[in-house]
């Protein structure tokens, strides 16, 4: 059905959003209305969120681990354990010991205090760092030698390749380095945090004493130098040889220090406390107030020392007492330090070590139009709300191509659009400045604190401001964390607004990396509730109301909490009562509160979560009825669904009057979301796409899908054999390949 915005549709849309509203306090007038009295919920009901995190970058382990995963994708996952912990140190430790530092020891809900935290974590840090490391060097580097992709020490190279490795080095290394003594002319010096470096001491052969001396490792070069391609003896296969920057320098010292004695050569790795914390309320100018603090952000305070675990006792107690860290935060680790290294390998052209090719298709829907007329994305939108599934549903020519049409149509007035994270020469921006250069309004809202994007994001707002796009920031105190997308259109039967929510960032690299959901609809009812968003976000209006959408901080923790309580009521009247939720992370006390009184009342509760969760399942007298399942794979699962066995009367749009309510959209269910951010839930109401959607969950909970299972206790089994051995349903492949076989039925 075309739904147009004149005025008899104007007369539809107050009519439809004045029953909504009657239906939207009607959950209020019985939300206190229980069956049986609810029982006490145990103090100790939350796991720690910290070590919840931790179990998670086990599970990334794992698949390091799994021989069954193609070898550079293992590797893969090893750099992505490590990367992850980087950022969990950074964030998350260096909050948990500024707490401590500034005497704030709050007990977290879990019951453990900062302290008792830390202790936790260095632990369990300590434990799954000491595997990793040491599977990276006693499996998967002979793996990839297996495969002759070596990584070869120095005194492994031939005398040729010594020569032209000697060569490279002082033509394009040499220059580069800077090395640093420590005397007393010559304090120890700072060293950034993540940096790669190299401990050094040399003894001067006429005192005889011993000297320390720090080189950097230049982080604007490869770390792996490639040796030449070689073959074998017979001439038939090829090999891939690398050696690692450090070790490269190491061989070539004495150039660095002519006529001292080199005694040791270690590496080592510091890294810092680099979250931000910006007073926005003191800051005139949120944009220079951030880069002041960009440049404050590398001189954080050590909160880990990484060093080779063949570094001797003395220069060891010498970094560590430089750097001011005790023992728990030193990591002793087999070399090469810091195995984001493994990234490097992913260009090594070894299709048969590597998942197997995927090349997203268009949308089915989006694909019937263009297959009768041009690509006319704002046809198949009139036509039938679009639900899109990246990575298997193609984000260039969905989101993409629909922003990039909005841009060139002259029929186009307006677009508005969030952006919080998006890729380097952005599409997404070109459309958004070609706009502004066709005379368009056009709003750009740039989340600048998005962690670690800060300083892209700022570029991105200074490039969009040039050309002409209103450029704002959001609402003070908040980060704006939901992907909206509005477009005015004149069409010929009244102006109309095309709008998309999602699940994700509109970043065309990530969407290929991602699972995520997005909603393309033309529904005037989401329309205006864009429209209010913007409004609030870009002006003063801070009592909008919306009927389509839930949004944060205001209606998302609550609008979850009455349709949770409406199940738990259901079940009480002995009706049928569900739950599915699917997010990256479950951590809110009152949301798992929620769910604890659900289950107790006999609400069936499927939970798919990737990252962390504070909820017990399965424990008795408490979420006997709750099951937890962590799904990972060769896409990072991202998208976020809340669906339910009851709906609350009449929808919005389309849809049936009754039958289960699905939500999507930016929120996971952790305190930062629903009371620091904006982000918003949009609620789909095409039937097909309800069921859809819950068939999904439903899939990733099947017994018969490979996943983690969550145990009462907080570990995860993993399950990915049958009883008979044979491999489980990887969901991530299932959905590759209806996808495919879709796209060749279409055509």
């Amino acid at each position: 059905m075309v739904q147009i915005f004149d005025a008899p549709s104007q007369a539809i849309l107050k009519s439809q959003i004045a029953e909504h509203i009657a239906e939207d306090k009607q959950p209020e007038a019985v939300s206190g209305e229980r069956r049986a009295p609810a029982k006490p919920l145990p103090e100790d009901r939350y796991f720690d969120r910290e070590i919840s995190w931790l179990k998670f970058n086990k599970r990334v382990l794992e698949l390091a681990e799994d021989e069954s995963v193609p070898l550079l994708e293992r590797a893969n996952f090893a750099a992505i354990f490590a990367s992850n912990l980087d950022e969990f140190f950074m964030v998350r430790v260096a909050g948990l010991k500024r707490r401590v530092d500034t005497g704030i020891a709050v007990p977290a809900p879990s019951g453990l205090s900062p302290r008792q935290q830390l202790r936790a974590i260095s632990e369990l840090a300590h434990t799954l760092q000491d595997e990793h490391a040491h599977y990276v060097i006693e499996h998967i580097l002979p793996d990839l030698a297996g495969e002759r992709i070596n990584l070869l020490g120095w005194n492994q190279l031939s005398s040729h390749e010594q020569e032209r490795l000697s060569n490279f080095f002082h033509r394009q290394v040499f220059p580069v380095l800077t090395p640093l003594a420590v005397d007393p002319a010559h304090p120890f010096p700072y060293i950034s945090g993540n940096s790669l470096n190299l401990a050094i001491l040399v003894e001067n052969p006429t005192s005889g004493k011993t000297h320390f001396a720090r080189v950097k490792v230049p982080d604007n070069l490869s770390r792996l130098v490639p040796v030449d391609d070689l073959t074998d003896e017979e001439g038939r296969e090829e090999r891939y040889g690398f050696i690692t920057m450090e070790n490269l320098i190491i061989a070539h010292l004495e150039s660095l220090f002519p006529g001292m004695i080199i005694k040791e050569a270690r590496s080592f790795r510091v890294t810092r406390n680099e979250d931000i914390d910006v007073e926005e309320d003191d800051a005139e100018n949120l944009l220079n107030a951030m880069e002041k603090e960009l440049l404050q952000r590398r001189f954080g305070p050590p909160i880990r020392l990484e060093i080779s675990d063949a570094t001797s006792p003395f220069l060891s107690q010498l970094l560590a007492t430089k750097l001011g860290v005790n023992e728990e935060e030193i990591y002793r680790l087999p070399a090469p330090l810091d195995c984001t290294i493994l990234f490097e390998m992913q260009s090594i052209d070894r299709p048969d070590l590597k998942f197997r090719p995927f090349i997203p298709t268009t949308n089915r829907q989006i694909a019937e139009v263009e297959s009768s007329r041009a690509q006319d994305i704002f046809a198949a939108i009139r036509e039938h709300d679009i639900l899109l599934h990246h990575p298997y549903d193609s984000f260039s020519t969905s989101v993409q191509a629909f922003l990039a049409q909005a841009a060139a149509d002259p029929k186009v007035l307006a677009i508005k659009q969030t952006l919080y994270r998006t890729s380097g020469n952005s599409p997404i921006i070109n459309a958004l400045v070609d706009a502004a250069h066709a005379g368009k309004q056009v709003l750009a809202l740039v989340e600048i604190k998005a962690r670690f994007d800060e300083e892209a994001n700022i570029a991105w707002a200074r490039q969009l401001e040039r050309a002409g796009v209103h450029v704002v920031y959001g609402i003070v105190g908040l980060k704006t964390h939901c992907k909206l997308s509005l477009v005015v259109r004149q069409d010929q039967d009244g102006l109309r607004r095309y709008c998309h929510v999602g699940t994700g960032n509109y970043n065309p690299k990530t969407a290929r990396q991602y699972t995520d959901l997005g909603l393309l609809t033309c529904d005037p009812v989401v329309g205006q509730d864009l429209t209010r968003l913007f409004n609030q976000l870009s002006g003063y209006a801070p009592k909008s109301s919306f009927h389509r959408l839930l949004v944060a901080p205001r209606t998302v923790r609550s609008g979850l909490i009455q349709r949770i309580e409406r199940e738990e009521r259901a079940a009480y009247e002995k009706k049928e009562a569900w739950i599915k939720i699917k997010v990256n992370s479950l951590v809110d006390e009152k949301i798992i509160d929620a769910l604890y009184r659900a289950s107790q009342a006999g609400v069936k509760i499927d939970i798919v979560e990737r990252g962390i969760c504070s909820l017990k399942p399965g424990v008795p007298g408490l979420s006997e009825t709750i099951r937890v399942r962590s799904i990972l794979g060769r896409f990072l699962e991202h998208s976020r669904i809340f669906a339910f066995a009851n709906s609350q009367g009449p929808q919005i749009g389309e849809g049936p009057v009754s039958g289960p309510e699905v939500w999507i959209g930016s929120a996971d269910l952790m305190h930062r979301n629903l009371d620091r951010r904006v982000e918003a839930l949009v609620r789909i109401t095409a039937p097909e796409q309800v069921d859809g959607l819950i068939d999904y969950v439903d899939l990733q909970m099947a017994d018969t899908t490979s996943s983690w299972h969550m145990q009462p206790d907080g570990t995860y089994v993993r399950h990915s054999r049958a009883d008979d051995g044979s491999p489980l349903v990887d969901c991530q492949e299932y959905l590759i390949d209806r996808h495919s076989r879709t796209k060749r039925r279409g055509h």
